[in-house]
């Protein structure tokens, strides 16, 4: 089947629900933890109540993978009823969460919240494959990457948005403890998980199956269950595994180990180091909150400004070099965090009254480099290494080398790294650094075909 080239602004509206999605992922970055905090958790509880993101991504993306490919109605399409499903229900849970009058209950809502986004996430991969030519491929995933990149920094901001603009004070609460801006920025998220879903459910039409593929559709049906098929599929895959694919488990664990610890912890931390409190009650931890959302808007906003710099820099270092001397800045950035300050001002920015960035901020720029590199240099690395034929597998396979360091995380950190660290954030930042270093020493071993670097 001959595939019509699309233009750049029909290409932007098929992938502009991606935008909702990581608006979504975004919000739980920056506020779940306080979330947890305002509800009476200690800090030592966080990272078990984190278990839902990389629990339901192990088992419902290559789920919903397998069952949306072997989905076709000629009314509602083939991917697009996993979107709108997605979205309705992320948005729900986006707009029950800063009325959670338990820890479990916003647990529970977390959960929901995290499958509902794999559920549309998913077969927006396959999407791009189905609806492009191989030609405009590389233009419809850079448009994804876009819409990540803009949804997650939007949505750290938001909350500093309103009161910065003097909407709302931090020091207006809910009562149930949680700051009213953060309710406003969980509804504004919810009408974006399905707004901007609509837009693309709405504008974007799907091919139809030939009936080679008609008759496949069929026949796997025939066969059983779609699940026990993926999994088979998966087993043989790691039995076959590359030797360059084992070879960036340390690579890939090391640092998304460390993201988990950052993303925990870092508004705990930084009232530690910044403020000298832990007390959620405080407004020092309600201003903590607020700097988390700047700083992880920040390396956002310089993971996407920088990105297409990284390629020509990859080409003439190598892929494993540019990650190594990544992940070493992100690194080195978290072992210092502990000792900036958010006083002294590095420079001030011209928008209305003058926002002034201060020496904290330093951190987040090495750590934006480490995210674009993260993004982009181990699938440079596996892609030349992987055959062809099961690209998708093993791309599948590679999600879990992200999830799998995650649950790892929570069990070790819940049950003896946090009391090892003398239950203290500041030292689970420190940890994050390590680890982000030691995943790029791991990259420098890395073998690849010398094409490739």
């Amino acid at each position: 089947m001959q595939k019509k080239t699309l233009s750049f602004g029909q290409i932007l509206t098929m992938n502009f629900g991606f935008f909702g999605v990581q608006f979504s992922f975004g919000l739980q970055q920056s506020n779940m933890s306080a979330i947890y905090k305002y509800l009476g958790a200690n800090e030592a509880e966080l990272p078990m109540l984190w278990l839902a993101g990389p629990v339901t991504g192990l088992l419902v993306q290559p789920v919903i993978g397998a069952i949306s490919d072997g989905t076709w109605s000629p009314k509602f399409g083939r991917r697009k009823p996993f979107f709108l499903i997605g979205a309705v229900i992320a948005s729900l849970a986006l707009i029950a969460m800063p009325f959670s009058s338990t820890i479990w209950m916003a647990a529970s809502l977390l959960w929901i919240l995290d499958a509902a986004n794999n559920i549309a996430l998913e077969p927006y991969r396959a999407f791009i494959s189905d609806k492009l030519p191989e030609k405009q491929y590389s233009l419809g995933f850079l448009m994804q990457s876009f819409f990540t990149g803009l949804g997650t920094t939007l949505a750290n901001f938001t909350p500093a948005i309103l009161v910065t603009l003097g909407v709302l004070a931090m020091s207006d609460k809910m009562d149930n403890g949680i700051p009213v801006a953060t309710y406003w920025a969980f509804g504004i998220g919810a009408f974006a998980s399905t707004a901007t879903i609509l837009v693309t459910v709405l504008t974007t039409s799907e091919y139809p199956p030939t009936e080679e593929e008609l008759a496949k559709i069929e026949a796997d049906k025939a066969q059983g269950n779609p699940i026990a098929r993926t999994l088979k599929e998966i087993k043989e895959a790691f039995v076959e595994m590359p030797k360059t694919m084992k070879q960036l488990i340390p690579v890939m664990f090391f640092p998304w180990y460390a993201m988990f610890c950052y993303w925990q912890y870092l508004t705990s931390a930084l009232s530690l180091s910044l403020y000298d409190t832990l007390d959620q009650n405080s407004e020092f931890f309600g201003q903590a909150q607020l700097l988390t959302g700047n700083l992880n808007g920040t390396y956002n906003i310089i993971c996407f400004s920088i990105a297409f710099l990284l390629i020509p820099i990859a080409r003439k270092l190598g892929a494993k070099q540019l990650h190594f001397i990544s992940l070493a800045l992100g690194g080195v950035g978290l072992l210092i965090m502990p000792l900036l300050n958010d006083s002294s001002v590095l420079f001030t920015l011209p928008f209305g009254d003058g926002i002034a960035v201060t020496q904290i901020y330093l951190f987040s720029f090495g750590l934006g480099i480490t995210w674009a590199s993260m993004m982009a240099m181990p699938y440079q690395m596996l892609a030349a290494a992987i055959p062809s034929d099961k690209t998708g597998v093993y791309m599948g396979i590679f999600n879990m080398f992200i999830v799998i360091p995650m649950i790892i995380q929570i069990f070790s950190m819940q049950y003896f790294v946090y009391d090892l660290l003398g239950q203290n954030p500041v030292n689970v930042i420190r940890l994050a650094g390590s680890f982000l270093i030691l995943g790029g020493i791991f990259s420098l071993f890395v073998s690849q075909p010398k094409t490739v670097e």
